[in-house]
């Protein structure tokens, strides 16, 4: 997957702050590695769940990732639009104040109850 550029990625990135963990998943995430990004920081996370730095890294590191895969041109709706809703309603579940990930489950769901099909858990 090709890194996204652009404010939507500038914004993920400003989440993260000196931390060793999220320094190099601000990298990773830079670079297009946004599976190793979000691995690492789930690792990090889960040693330190208390963290409000680190959840809101992996918050951003999995909004990242679905905005990736939802704008890939490579990859068929069909297998996109999933893995991008999962992308961010894990973002949501980790900041449920996070207005983007939120605005863009709700239009991939509108998009799939427009179609008639049944919206991906």
């Amino acid at each position: 997957m090709k890194p996204v550029l652009g404010f939507v990625m500038l914004a993920g990135l400003a989440l993260f702050g000196a931390d060793g963990a999220t320094d190099a998943a601000k990298k990773k995430l830079a670079e297009g590695k946004y599976e190793e990004a979000v691995a690492d920081l789930d690792a990090a996370y889960q040693k330190n769940p208390k963290s409000a730095e680190l959840k809101k890294a992996l918050a951003g590191a999995h909004f990242a990732q679905g905005q990736a895969t939802m704008k890939n041109e490579q990859l068929p709706p069909m297998r996109k639009y999933p893995a991008a809703l999962r992308s961010f309603r894990k973002a949501v579940a980790l900041d449920p104040g996070h207005a983007e990930a939120k605005s863009n489950i709700q239009t991939i769901e509108d998009v799939y109850k427009s179609m008639g099909r049944p919206v991906p858990q």
